[in-house]
């Protein structure tokens, strides 16, 4: 709220002399009014713009939900790996997903590359565990939400080598029918010496 009485003594222009009730009457609606506005309008625009008080216990449950979707579907102690990753995908024909510098936008060549991974790598592992480190999840509505997480599969190669898989993953997911499955993301791999020394 601008005050004309401030804006015109700085412009050093005198206001008409009032009576003097009437004068302190005007100061102090005055200034009853700005500090309304400074007290009372400031939080509410706070207020406004600030989430749930919940939103952060929501958006942990989600991310324990959603996490366990992934650590369920790379539990490789048991048979049925390819299957279950690709089952973490929406099941039309359009599914976006970003890795290794390129992009593919269909579930076909999704699962062309969760076949390929398997039988060069997947297979050829030994005693492989899914790690998830840090993890960050926000609902961007009652049926659509983001995760970002840091991953590290350790494990050894068939001569016995430590070796580790590791990076990060952001996944959007939209639940469908009651279940959530991604429709878009983006994988970074971590370089392999970082990856070792980071592990847990």
């Amino acid at each position: 709220m601008r005050d004309n009485t401030w804006s015109s003594a700085r412009e050093g222009r005198v206001a008409p002399r009032r009576p003097r009730r009437l004068a302190v009457s005007l100061a102090l609606t005055s200034l009853t009014v700005a500090g309304g506005t400074a007290v009372c309008g400031a939080p509410a625009a706070e207020r406004a713009a600030a989430p749930p008080a919940d939103a952060g216990v929501r958006d942990a449950a989600l991310a324990d939900t959603l996490v366990g979707l992934i650590t369920t579907a790379y539990d490789f102690s048991r048979p049925g790996v390819e299957q279950r990753l690709l089952g973490l995908y929406a099941p039309g024909a359009f599914v976006v997903s970003a890795a290794a510098g390129r992009i593919t936008t269909s579930r076909a060549a999704l699962a062309q590359q969760i076949a390929g991974f398997w039988s060069r790598v997947g297979q050829n592992m030994r005693d492989p565990r899914f790690v998830v480190r840090e993890r960050y999840a926000t609902a961007l509505g009652p049926d659509a939400a983001a995760l970002t997480l840091t991953y590290a599969i350790p494990h050894q190669t068939p001569e016995g080598r430590p070796h580790t898989l590791a990076g990060a993953w952001t996944a959007v997911f939209q639940r469908r029918g009651g279940r959530w499955v991604i429709v878009q993301e983006h994988l970074s791999d971590l370089p392999a010496p970082a990856a070792i020394g980071q592990l847990p």
